[in-house]
């Protein structure tokens, strides 16, 4: 047997009815980008543009099962990880990926909501912390899941950024973006923390109600990047990727309002300038 024609990406993470965030902003975003999307499916949620009524986790035992299955028959060329919930669903993917079986894997680590709740309980950040890390080729936290991640104070500026990002760095995983949104300001400042060093990346920021599932959309368009250049033989070299990546996510806040879905924060739009004004 052959392998795929097309570059595959596989995102495990949870489910959002309201479509904007999750494995469906996920799949969406691969699509987006070029690549063929595969889910595990590591919790069903109760939710809307408004918020999170329910979580219904799925199984640590059917997780494990899902991702043997798939990697079982399918070619997988990189790997998103979302919210994976508990201790035992973040060691059951965290074992499964040691060799990187699914190419390399961009984990977004969904600890705290955007009002700030802690998401997860603390043995599970742990298993975050020891498990997870060491087998992510780049992690994605924002500022309180970073700091969450390294029992400190939230980063309250540019220095703040680069401290906690090398500080990430040193927990194993192959680099680190460390979103800077909720600092505020005229721009949104990302900070890439490689062995290389630290790099600064801007965008101006947007002025939107539509950010549902921005760290999904962004954390799935690296992954799909990244597919892209494991599918040709490549490794990936996260800055320009995360360029991008952050491009695609500006056009997606920006195309956001336009899509009027739900009284609330409304999602980001998946495929701006691809479907019709």
């Amino acid at each position: 047997m052959t392998g795929p024609t097309v570059p595959v990406a596989l995102t495990v993470a949870g489910s959002d009815p309201s479509g904007g965030a999750g494995i469906q902003a996920d799949l969406k975003t691969f699509s987006a980008l070029g690549a063929y999307g595969t889910a595990v499916l590591t919790a069903l949620t109760a939710q809307n543009t408004r918020g999170v009524t329910g979580v219904h986790a799925v199984p640590p035992e059917f997780v494990a099962l899902q991702l043997a299955t798939l990697l079982d028959d399918v070619e997988v060329h990189a790997t998103k990880l979302g919210m994976l919930g508990s201790a035992e669903v973040v060691t059951v993917v965290a074992d499964a990926l040691v060799g990187r079986p699914a190419g390399p894997v961009v984990c977004d680590p969904v600890m705290v909501s955007t009002s700030g709740h802690r998401l997860i309980d603390e043995a599970a950040v742990d298993a975050v912390r020891t498990a997870l890390l060491p087998v992510s080729d780049l992690v994605t936290p924002n500022v309180p899941e970073a700091a969450a991640l390294l029992d400190v104070a939230p980063a309250t500026d540019l220095d703040g950024l680069v401290e906690q990002a090398t500080a990430l760095l040193a927990l194993g995983p192959g680099a680190v973006l460390l979103k800077g949104g909720h600092l505020g300001g005229a721009e949104s400042v990302d900070v890439l923390v490689t062995a290389d060093g630290a790099t600064a990346t801007r965008r101006p920021r947007v002025t939107t109600d539509a950010t549902h599932g921005t760290g999904c959309t962004l954390s799935s368009a690296l992954a799909a990047l990244a597919a892209h250049r494991a599918g040709a033989g490549g490794a990936p070299d996260w800055l320009p990727l995360v360029e991008r990546a952050r491009d695609y996510l500006q056009a997606a806040l920006t195309g956001g309002a336009g899509l009027g879905i739900g009284s609330g924060h409304g999602p980001v739009h998946h495929f701006a300038g691809i479907w019709p004004s």
